[in-house]
């Protein structure tokens, strides 16, 4: 049952603060801001739990660049990825010779961006990097590791700060484990 009075209460620990996400995101956003310039990189964010880390670090990087955007699900509102892709958004820019930036909001089991990562490889950009908000290793089912990552995640359902669970927590302004008392009938 989702509380609808405060969110927080579904929440069993939190893992990463308001605070520690800005700092980091400002970070590394100075870092992609210093590799990029000059290069008019074209960044694409996977819709939709990547809003709020998108619109927070394109920002930070501080330089010119195109905004693109793509929808591609292996979860289908359930806890673990299927393995199979939909897409329901292409991106609008050609990518060809192009200096691209994928940001993601986790990298858990790789299996989307990595076939995600083979399809625009065939479009022939220059150069194709990740940077995720959050990485979970240990939910990893093929060979991938982002170029750039804000935080290394436990093992454990999170939500907030644009990942969700059946489209709620996704405005939580920090990322916690939701508790399994919430979903555990699912």
């Amino acid at each position: 049952m989702i509380h609808e009075t405060d969110m927080m209460q579904d929440i069993e620990t939190v893992l990463v603060t308001e605070e520690e996400i800005h700092s980091r995101i400002r970070e590394v956003g100075k870092q992609l801001g210093d590799l990029y310039r000059g290069k008019n990189p074209i960044v694409i964010g996977v819709l939709k739990g990547v809003v709020p880390f998108y619109a927070e670090m394109t920002q930070a990087m501080q330089i010119p660049m195109q905004e693109d955007f793509l929808s591609v699900s292996s979860y289908g509102g359930g806890m673990q990825s299927s393995g199979k892709l939909t897409f329901r958004k292409d991106i609008d820019q050609d990518i060809r010779g192009r200096h691209v930036l994928i940001l993601e909001d986790i990298l858990d089991t790789g299996v989307t961006l990595k076939a995600l990562l083979e399809i625009l490889r065939e479009r022939g950009p220059a150069s194709l990097k990740i940077c995720t908000l959050l990485d979970k290793p240990s939910g990893r089912k093929v060979e991938l590791d982002p170029d750039y990552t804000c935080f290394v995640i436990p093992d454990g359902f999170v939500v907030g700060y644009g990942l969700d669970y059946k489209e709620y927590y996704r405005n939580l302004p920090c990322v916690g484990i939701l508790k399994k008392s919430v979903y555990q009938d699912d």
